[in-house]
């Protein structure tokens, strides 16, 4: 008798979460208001790499969202590119972190070798955090057997 109640909905418990709200007025910000949403307010400051000055920054994650929008014509903004089915767009967002991270070289993680004619290493973030040892092909990636690369990260993650 009447409609179902909403499901009530609950974070997951290891969830961190950090919200940084601009107050403006005339186009000028008058007011920075920081809050953490979820999570052991220290362990968040820590994972965010926070300033000195106790200031969450957005710019790493704002640059990471431009860098998807960049490059996924589905996140692109006012776009007719969409994602119809969830399972899709999870299949290309796991697609595309998995060549952010494991094909394309960044050239701010790239290593000064003087080689002869080679002067750069490129690396991936994937090589940075020694997970790989070179600069995959979308073929190698492709053909992965992921189960490894979890258990060797799981693995990173317990000894810190």
């Amino acid at each position: 008798i009447g409609r179902k109640p909403n499901p009530v909905l609950v974070p997951y418990p290891n969830l961190k979460y950090a919200k940084v709200c601009k107050k403006r007025k005339n186009g000028r910000i008058i007011e920075v208001i920081q809050r953490i949403v979820y999570g052991n307010p220290e362990e968040v400051m820590r994972l965010l790499g926070v300033d000195y000055g106790g200031k969450i920054n957005t710019a790493y994650i704002e640059r990471i969202n431009l860098t998807i929008r960049n490059s996924l014509a589905r996140f692109v903004r006012k776009s007719m590119n969409c994602s119809k089915i969830l399972r899709r767009h999870t299949h290309a967002l796991d697609f595309f972190q998995a060549w952010y991270n494991f094909v394309k070289p960044h050239k701010s993680l790239r290593l000064e070798v003087n080689q002869g004619r080679k002067r750069w290493m490129q690396r991936t973030p994937a090589m940075a955090e020694g997970l790989v040892d070179h600069v995959w092909t979308i073929k190698e990636l492709m053909t992965f057997h992921w189960s490894s690369v979890k258990r060797r990260i799981a693995m990173r993650q317990r000894s810190r």
